[in-house]
Order: structure tokens, then C-alpha cells, then sequence
């Protein structure tokens, strides 16, 4: 297993690091910062250093085993030898753009009604496609509510339940395509707004901003017929690139 410091402090750049293995899958680390794919989440991309070497990590990957990551390097470099102490540099820009988008994207499940039916995450522009009944969707009132939110400046932090209260609360799932990890014992919550009175509370693993007024202004780029039910949202950050 790979200790995820991520999930304890998303903004942290760089660590030390051991080396368990490597191979032409991937380098498995002790411990890591970077976020391997999920959730339509991109997984992460830096460097790995260590005396006499570094590593491009061209992405992010899940092991065989629960929580085990594999940092996924080109073909034919020289990899380090298991027992070597590692030095971890993200690609900071870039995993920053997929916190505020991955936040987002938790603000849009409040703009929009409807249980979520799929979604991907990407540094320019993200999307989530809604299960709601015909041409329902207003894309300037979808922007004017997700601008509201994070002009709001609403707090975002973490909570954890047993896997128990979990099945026993199963609103918190907002999501008909990707089911929260359970089976270890506890389900990770991300929350936004006042503990007594979120704005959004659902299961999440991915990384996110400490306030919704780091996301920055958003715009709705457009919205799709996807079927017959099914609506795909797809934003962008406002005025940028």
C-alpha cells in the first residue's frame, strides 16, 4: 500500500519518498503526492529525482491492490532500484487547474437537479452529464448560480463515515455511474460550505481547493442532448485559456 498524502493536504507540492518497486508499469512509491486516476480525475504528472537519476512521470495510475499507485514512466529510462530514497515534484500548474475544476464540478451537481450519469475533469474544461428530463437546462442561469457559489467563498473540507453509515445515508450519492470505495472500513466526504448546513456533501476521493473563491469566475460553454434523458454540461474558467 502507498501512504496518499494527498488525501490529507492536497496542496502539497513535493515529498520524500522510498522506492518499493519498478517496472515497465510503473515505479511504486511508499508513500506519494501524486493522484493516480479516478473519479474523472486525471492522475498526476512531475518528476521523480534521487541521487544519480530522475524520471518524467507521464501519469498516474492504481495498483492491483487497494491504495497501491504506479507512477507511470516512458519506456527504456533507467528506473531506481527498490530501497532508494526518492525526491516527488507534481507538476503543480496542472494538478492545481484539476482541483478548482474538480470543485467545480461538485458546485455544478448544486446548479444542476438530477442524479450525475458520468463525468471527466481536464485542466481546460470539465463536464458532467445529468439525468434530467428535456430542455430544462439554462446555461445562463447554471453560470449565474455556479458564480454565486464561488464568489460565496465557501470553505471546503473533509469528513469521514463507516462504511455502515455510508449504506445508511445513500442520498449522499449524487453519481449513478462511479459508487463510493467501500469495503475498507470508512468513506471519505468532501463538504462545502457550513457543517450544519452544506451547500454539497457527497463521497469523493479526489483533491480539492480549501475555498470555493480559489476556482475563480466559471462559464457554461454548452449543454448537450446526450439522449433522451441525459444532458451533458460541459464549463470552462471564464476568460481563460
Amino acid at each position: 500500500m502507498t501512504e496518499l498524502l494527498f488525501r490529507d493536504d492536497a496542496y502539497a507540492r513535493s515529498a520524500t519518498a522510498t522506492v518499493v518497486a519498478a517496472a515497465p508499469d510503473g515505479i511504486a512509491l511508499d508513500r506519494t503526492v501524486f493522484y493516480a486516476t479516478a473519479g474523472g480525475q486525471p492522475g498526476d504528472t512531475g518528476v521523480i529525482r534521487w541521487a544519480g537519476g530522475e524520471v518524467a512521470v507521464a501519469d498516474t495510475r492504481k495498483g492491483e491492490v487497494p491504495d497501491e499507485i504506479r507512477h507511470v514512466i516512458a519506456d527504456g529510462v533507467a528506473l531506481p532500484a527498490p530501497g532508494t530514497p526518492v525526491e516527488l515534484a507534481l507538476d503543480w500548474e496542472r494538478r492545481y487547474r484539476h482541483m478548482r475544476m474538480h470543485t467545480a464540478l461538485h458546485l455544478l451537481c448544486v446548479a444542476v437537479p438530477g442524479a450525475v450519469t458520468g463525468g471527466q475533469i481536464g485542466a481546460e474544461r470539465s463536464r458532467l452529464d445529468f439525468n434530467v428530463p428535456g430542455d430544462a437546462l439554462d446555461a445562463e442561469a447554471i453560470t449565474a448560480r455556479l458564480n454565486d457559489l464561488v464568489e460565496a467563498a465557501l470553505p471546503i473540507e473533509t469528513d469521514w463515515i463507516t462504511d455502515e453509515e455510508m449504506a445508511a445515508r445513500p442520498e449522499l450519492v449524487r453519481t449513478m455511474s462511479v459508487k463510493p470505495p467501500t469495503g475498507f472500513g470508512r468513506v471519505r466526504l468532501v463538504r462545502i460550505g457550513d457543517a450544519a448546513a452544506p451547500v454539497d456533501l457527497q463521497p469523493c476521493g479526489g483533491t480539492h481547493v480549501r475555498s470555493t473563491a480559489e476556482i475563480g469566475k466559471l462559464a457554461v460553454a454548452k449543454i448537450e442532448n446526450k439522449g433522451k434523458q441525459n444532458r451533458r454540461v460541459v464549463i470552462t474558467f471564464a476568460g481563460e485559456a
